[in-house]
């Protein structure tokens, strides 16, 4: 019995939830514990930094606007650390929070004031993605023209240097060079790095593309590899076979 409880203890979720409102931290945590997660509050960005460094984390809930170190510093952190799963939280909805957001790192995006029963089926997508990545088993590397994919090392390399990139752009780009020469629908894109309960905008997509060109393309604003196939999605052109 004693040894039964230990293994479900070790098995729940981890969420830390960092937001200077104590009211909606409260109210986020009471309903989070009421699935089964465990979850700890910090209420200014650096005690929320220390926190995750003492970690481990499962997910991180993470407002954008917070006294001193702000969500945006520890976005960048975190995945400076790692790919820790983060869904910001922003105070209005503006185009301009949520894209930097997403260039940070972030996973996903909610706009203050959210339905409860939203964020708990985002979070629940979030970790499920992150589960899948982690039980994937490697299988082959990956080379097209400069840019190589270590799937078992899961590492991306362009012309020699290693790059860090977060989950999203990581799982596009291995997307992308699974399919060379193949226009790929933004609809294909997003059912396939995502899933299927996926519940952000198209503009998502965008972003996460962007932040890619920029790591894999020699000219972003005139990129080689990631084309735009007007009207359809993306395209990519490899140059070299995969092997």
């Amino acid at each position: 019995m004693y040894t039964s409880r230990v293994r479900y203890i070790r098995c729940m979720k981890r969420i830390l939830i960092i937001e200077d409102e104590r009211p909606m931290a409260e109210a986020v945590r009471f309903n989070l514990e009421k699935e089964g997660y465990e979850v700890d509050i910090a209420l200014d960005g650096e005690t929320g930094w220390k926190m995750f460094e003492a970690g481990p984390y499962d997910i991180i809930i993470l407002d954008l606007m917070l006294p001193g170190m702000d969500g945006m510093e520890i976005c960048r952190q975190v995945r400076q650390e790692g790919s820790t799963p983060i869904i910001m939280l922003t105070a209005k909805d503006s185009d301009v929070d949520k894209i930097l957001g997403l260039e940070m790192g972030a996973d996903d995006y909610m706009t203050k004031p959210f339905n409860m029963r939203e964020l708990l089926a985002r979070i629940k997508a979030v970790l499920r993605r992150a589960a899948a990545e982690e039980k994937r088993p490697p299988r082959r590397r990956m080379e097209a023209g400069d840019i190589v994919i270590d799937e078992e090392r899961h590492e991306v390399m362009v012309s020699g240097e290693v790059v860090e990139m977060p989950l999203m752009e990581y799982r596009l780009l291995e997307i992308f060079m699974k399919n060379p020469g193949k226009a790929l629908p933004r609809e294909y894109l997003i059912s396939q790095a995502w899933g299927g309960d996926f519940y952000g905008q198209t503009k998502t997509l965008d972003v996460h593309i962007r932040r890619l060109r920029e790591k894999v393309e020699k000219d972003p604003a005139a990129p080689m590899h990631i084309v735009t196939v007007r009207g359809v999605g993306y395209r990519f052109e490899s140059g070299e076979k995969t092997r």
